[in-house]
């Protein structure tokens, strides 16, 4: 679904000549659409290509694949994606020429001030919620932008870029309604300024950011503190339990909401035996859905963007239609397909849950959706300081599985050193010790062939992580599986 009014405000990128390093990744790729939009000439380079360069290259954003190559003379701002590093050749021939460098979240912190930021934030489901949001918006006829950091189908890919201005609600005539994935890795939502958030969850993560949980809880109150005060409209709906409400509230000016299954929640979500999820607010019924999305942590996420689209001034209709026909995203229990057996067909499924409570969640659901099919799991972990540091909750979070499959570790951002701290089998011993059948493997291929000496007709796979684990999951649908 694209949008009939796709400008954006041209202040500040209107004429700029921006060059993107690492273009193709999810969040750069969608924001070169919206820059785009915003009146810059885009173009930019990346290590390693793929579907999202040829994608930008259908819509006349150049893209060199590849690590060789010069800056162009005319470029008078450079975006780098987080993961480059200082040294990287062209952000060192930018710094020599004097050119102006941002990063993806200051980037993005500047189109906010052109529009109505909605921020959506939480250590867990924040892309399902920023398109379930985006979605509900769309079809209440308010035209929003947004970007996030996952594809969605529904929506056109990773970004769209929405009215210039706010047609309707309590915003209408301002800058028009975006909604942004904002995350908490390095602090990088401190950059966004947006007029209402949700935060869905806060937890342990990104340990190697961060040194603890108490600095995480400090970097979303830092985050909730950014919003304007209630007299300008800020907004925060933030989980009634699970996102340390009392600490990161703390002298927050907006107005502030809660929403979950306690009795206590401003807006109380409840689920029923049938799948049919309602909304209360202060005992009054406001939103009442039956989602396709499966499991208790996706009718909390529909719950999120359905108070927020109402608070943004979507209609009651428009909103639970959307939320009921909600077709989900790229990598989040995305059905790939079916692999077949001389037993019979086995479903294959791929998600990128990689935090311990993620799991959890995902598993459960798909052991409340198929409640008498064995469920096999290909846990591909990422990050060894991450695995490290939450070794424990990953050893508790696999019961639901029948069997735990785990390739290696997938290497990003550590320091080489974190190799030799931790590894896959420490992983699978802590799942046995919880009482889980598990195994590691050498590689993905290896994990791609026990999968398949494994199961049998009738079987759901999982394939679960933030890494390449989902060629597995590709891998599997089509071949043969062993009828033992």
């Amino acid at each position: 679904m694209t949008s009939a009014s796709a400008s954006v405000s041209t202040v500040p990128f209107a004429g700029r000549r921006v060059w993107m390093v690492g273009a193709a990744g999810t969040g750069m790729s969608g924001l070169a659409r919206l820059l785009g939009a915003a009146g810059a000439v885009v173009g930019g380079e990346d290590a390693e290509g793929g579907e999202a360069v040829e994608r930008l290259a259908r819509e006349g954003v150049r893209i060199r694949v590849g690590t060789g190559g010069e800056l162009p003379q005319e470029t008078d701002l450079v975006i780098a994606t987080a993961a480059a590093k200082d040294d990287h050749p062209t952000l060192a021939a930018a710094r020599a020429r004097g050119v102006t460098i941002r990063t993806y979240a200051q980037t993005l912190g500047l189109l906010h001030g052109a529009r109505s930021g909605v921020s959506v934030a939480g250590t867990h489901g924040k892309s399902t919620t920023t398109c379930l949001l985006t979605w509900c918006l769309v079809r209440a006829g308010l035209d929003p932008g947004f970007i996030a950091g996952a594809t969605c189908g529904a929506l056109g890919g990773n970004a769209r870029a929405g009215a210039a201005t706010v047609p309707a609600g309590p915003f209408a005539g301002r800058g028009g309604l975006l909604v942004t994935e904002s995350c908490e890795f390095d602090r990088s939502f401190h950059h966004l300024r947006p007029a209402t958030a949700i935060i869905n969850n806060v937890e342990a993560e990104h340990l190697d950011c961060y040194a603890n949980l108490d600095e995480v809880v400090e970097s979303f109150s830092h985050f909730a503190r950014s919003l304007p005060p209630a007299r300008e409209g800020g907004f925060l709906l933030i989980a009634h339990e699970g996102a340390h409400r009392d600490q990161v509230c703390d002298r927050v000016t907006a107005a502030v909401e809660t929403f979950g299954p306690q009795s206590g929640a401003a807006h109380r979500v409840e689920r029923a035996a049938d799948g049919t999820v309602r909304v209360l607010f202060r005992g009054q019924e406001t939103l009442r859905w039956r989602p396709a999305l499966i499991g208790a942590h996706n009718a909390l996420n529909g719950a999120a963007a359905g108070v927020m689209a109402l608070r943004l001034g979507a209609a009651r209709a428009a909103v639970e239609s959307a939320l009921a026909d909600f077709p989900g995203l790229d990598r989040r229990q995305q059905s790939v397909g079916s692999m077949p057996s001389t037993s019979g067909a086995i479903r294959v499924f791929d998600d990128y849950g990689h935090h311990p409570t993620e799991i959890r969640v995902t598993l459960r659901a798909f052991r409340e959706a198929f409640p008498c099919q064995r469920l096999v799991c290909v846990f591909q972990p990422h990050q060894h300081s991450r695995t490290r540091h939450l070794i424990e909750d990953f050893g508790r979070a696999f019961e639901d599985a029948d069997r735990v499959i785990l390739p290696p570790i997938h290497f990003v951002r550590d320091p080489e050193s974190e190799r030799s701290l931790v590894n896959s089998e420490m992983v699978a011993q802590r799942i046995r010790a919880a009482g889980r059948d598990a195994v590691a493997v050498p590689d993905l291929a290896a994990a791609t062939a026990a999968t398949r000496a494994f199961v049998r007709g009738g079987d759901i796979v999982v394939t679960m992580g933030a890494g390449a684990v989902w060629k597995v999951a590709r891998s599997l649908v089509g071949g043969v599986a062993d009828a033992g």
